[in-house]
């Protein structure tokens, strides 16, 4: 049976599992801690897709210190795997190394391997305990768990707004909105995901470079490459070959989606700088559901949508969407051609309007952040 001893190294598991934020996919955050006769005898985290589980680091910190596990209990933060994959099943090694009680939080998320850690663990005499913190564990993996399960990846639509929630003037102007606290928030949500996608009006109007800057008191990660890749929804290619997207040194993680109507000398100019995708048009825009599952299938577990109005639109009143991060600066602009945060058509029903859960409101000097969870539709909790 848990205890608060049990509760206090499942927490500082999920301190460890933290350390691989930004770092692990298409790999989910795990921690791992061991402990025997009340005493942390190793501990880990998985650090980077490819390398040792948090498991295997865990024995290695160990075995390190010189210390034996056989006896001990390992509290690790999510379902142990049992297949093999860039690394061998971390089942074999826990029973091999003769651990005697193994703490669990969260199950594996993927069907096809949920509960078989477990199995495989009883079976060779280890007690198995399951479902301590399994929330916040849970919660700690949210895009790999929708990524895993859907094989689409987690959309986050970023935003930020006037209080009447406009993103720009009717000429264009944006800059800028928010106050340096809230972009420094917005940059570290970058360093979550795997890819940043806005709209071509986005790239014409602004040519950002769509990158991860820190700020002086934060440094990337040793020896981890530029990951975010960069995606430009453009049907007809109209991003400039002069775009920072195109020409600087990581035009090799951007893709311009077009349509496969788009004009060929302009789709093979951008071409041969950068990727480009053909895709299906639904309702004149290039298909988001299909956007989608290509990046799935690239184990692209995270999307950033940072568009415009239209593109706002298009993930969240197609629901889309699974949360939104949207900044709010004490301001009013006003006016029927000012830009919106989210466009479209709207809802024409009260019923089909996007409900939010799990709000956090955060005050960043004079700016506000709201981020929270898009509600399901009932009919579609129904089916799971």
């Amino acid at each position: 049976m848990s205890t608060s001893t049990d509760i206090k190294w499942v927490r500082l598991a999920l301190r460890l599992a933290e350390r691989g934020r930004g770092s692990t996919s298409p790999n989910p955050m795990v921690g791992a801690v061991v402990v025997k006769r009340g005493q942390i005898i190793g501990q880990g985290w998985h650090r980077r897709a490819g390398e040792p589980h948090a498991e295997i680091e865990a024995l290695h910190s160990a075995a390190a210190r010189g210390h034996s596990v056989r006896g001990a209990t390992l509290y690790v933060t999510l379902e142990p795997c049992c297949t093999q994959g860039r690394t061998p099943p971390c089942t074999a090694a826990l029973i091999a190394a003769g651990f005697r009680r193994v703490v669990v939080a969260a199950r594996d998320p993927n069907p096809a391997h949920a509960g078989r850690g477990f199995q495989l663990l009883r079976r060779a005499g280890i007690e198995v305990e399951t479902g301590l913190l399994a929330d916040e564990a849970t919660r700690l993996n949210e895009g790999f768990n929708h990524w895993i399960v859907r094989r689409t990846p987690f959309v986050t639509v970023k935003a930020a707004m006037t209080l009447d929630g406009k993103i720009a003037t009717a000429t264009g102007d944006s800059k800028w909105i928010t106050g340096p606290a809230a972009r420094a928030e917005g940059m570290r949500l970058r360093q979550d995901v795997d890819a940043i996608l806005v709209g071509v009006n986005t790239v014409l109007a602004d040519d950002p470079q769509l990158t991860v800057r820190l700020s002086s008191k934060e440094s990337p990660k040793e020896g981890a490459p530029p990951r975010l890749r960069r995606i430009i929804l453009d049907t007809q290619a109209r991003t400039p070959l002069t775009a920072r997207v195109v020409t600087d040194q990581w035009a090799s993680l951007t893709t311009v989606v077009v349509a496969r109507n788009a004009p060929s000398q302009r789709t093979s100019a951008l071409a041969r700088r950068v990727n480009v995708w053909h895709a299906p048009i639904r309702d004149g825009r290039i298909d988001p559901r299909w956007v989608l599952r290509q990046l799935g299938a690239e184990n692209v577990t995270r999307l950033l949508v940072e568009g415009g109005g239209e593109v706002n639109a298009s993930f969240l009143l197609g629901r889309l969407a699974q949360e939104i991060v949207f900044f709010y600066a004490p301001k009013i602009l006003g006016g029927a051609n000012a830009r919106r945060g989210v466009a479209g058509n709207g809802a024409t029903r009260w019923a089909d309007t996007l409900e939010l859960e799990r709000m956090e409101w955060k005050q960043l000097k004079p700016d506000l952040m709201l981020r929270a969870l898009i509600k399901p539709r009932a009919h579609a909790k129904s089916r799971r």
